[in-house]
C-alpha cells in the first residue's frame, strides 16, 4: 500500500485519481504485470464519504470510457491504519537501480 499525501491547493483529488487509472492495470485482480497476489490488487482507500463518492464516480467513468478492454476491478475501501514499511523497503527501486514506475 502506498500512502499519498497531497496539498489540494496544488492538485485535486480528481487529478490524482485520473493519474492512478493510467499508471497501472485496474482490470486485473490481485496482479500487476508479472507480480501476483493480494498485495498487488488495485484498490483506492478513502478517508471520508466525499472521497468515497468521488472515487466511485471516477471508477465508474473510467469503466464507461472504453479505455479498458475488461471491466475495472479496483476496490474502493475505507482507509485502514497505515504502517510505514521497514527501512529496506523505502526507496526500493532507487536503492536497487530499478526503473519500473511510469510517472
Amino acid at each position: 500500500m502506498v500512502r499519498v499525501e497531497y496539498d489540494p491547493s496544488q492538485v485535486s483529488y480528481e487529478t490524482l485519481l485520473d493519474r492512478f487509472w493510467h499508471i497501472h492495470n485496474p482490470t486485473t485482480k490481485n496482479r500487476q504485470g508479472l507480480d501476483f497476489g493480494s498485495q498487488y490488487r488495485s484498490v483506492i482507500f478513502f478517508h471520508d464519504d466525499e472521497q468515497k463518492a468521488v472515487a466511485i464516480a471516477s471508477r465508474d467513468a473510467q469503466d464507461r470510457s472504453g479505455e479498458h478492454r475488461k471491466k475495472i476491478v479496483t476496490e474502493i475501501l475505507p482507509a485502514p491504519e497505515f504502517w510505514r514499511a521497514e527501512e529496506y523497503h523505502q526507496q526500493y527501486y532507487d536503492k536497487h537501480g530499478i526503473a519500473a514506475c511510469r510517472f
